[in-house]
């Protein structure tokens, strides 16, 4: 059995294993210099490289948190430098460590002023957070991205509720494409997700496997006001553990 009461808490000051967990951390890009300093150290060349091709001072801070902190978690799990990982890639692009480093899953999402990690052990995990806008036709994208049930449910909606519900369905689809890991090879109008204001989130149909399913378990995730996101695990029998991140975590 699943069990998930997300409360935002401050960490252990040593990190346990996520033997039967999920572990979701929180953080914004508003650290302190010295901090994202520390981050800085943490990245390895091509890292680096690809932080300054970014256009915009945002977007590198984006990367920065991002990958910086995930390399100091991971390294904090498995006691390593974080210098010491090494990534590897799938096929269609997902990154995970290199099977010499174990068995830790993680997915790091991005948006606004937000980061979001999620890492557990040997199941996997794909976590989505969205600022939510209403600046934009959400008919239109739900027109080229959602299925044909998820459009229909939209369309029942108006106003502020249709727009909640639009990112409810969107972090949750996205949430269960990263945890899938296929990229575009998974179309996102080939599995159903809820989406209605106070629905619990849940993966209600796959196709063509209606079994499919079955295998994963989807949770929305309070973030701020004015965001939405999901998480999507592998598996169930697991319980939610989640963290804002402190600045002391970047080694």
């Amino acid at each position: 059995m699943t069990v998930l009461h997300q409360t935002w808490c401050q960490p252990p000051a040593e990190l346990p294993w996520p033997h039967a967990e999920v572990h979701v951390w929180r953080t914004t890009l508003a650290w302190p210099e010295a901090a994202a300093h520390r981050l800085e150290q943490s990245l390895v060349a091509d890292e680096r490289d690809k932080m300054e091709r970014f256009r915009f001072e945002k977007d590198r801070r984006r990367y920065l948190v991002g990958r910086g902190l995930l390399r100091s978690l991971l390294g904090r799990y498995l006691d390593v430098m974080p210098l010491a990982l090494r990534f590897e890639t799938t096929a269609a692009g997902k990154p995970h460590l290199a099977s010499s480093q174990g068995q830790l899953q993680f997915n790091v999402a991005h948006s606004g002023d937000y980061v979001l990690i999620a890492i557990a052990d040997g199941r996997a995990v794909g976590i989505d957070v969205e600022e939510v806008r209403d600046d934009f036709d959400t008919g239109e994208i739900a027109a080229h991205f959602f299925s044909p049930n998820e459009q229909r449910e939209l369309e029942t909606l108006s106003g502020r509720a249709k727009i909640e519900a639009f990112y409810s369905c969107w972090t949750r689809k996205e949430a269960y494409v990263k945890a899938r890991g296929e990229g575009l090879s998974l179309p996102l109008d080939q599995f159903d997700v809820s989406l209605r204001p106070n629905e619990p989130a849940r993966l209600i149909a796959t196709r063509p496997d209606p079994d499919e399913a079955k295998r994963w378990h989807l949770s929305g995730l309070g973030v701020a006001d004015g965001y939405k996101a999901a998480l999507a695990v592998e598996g169930q029998g697991w319980t939610l553990q989640s963290w804002n991140c402190p600045d002391e975590l970047a080694q």
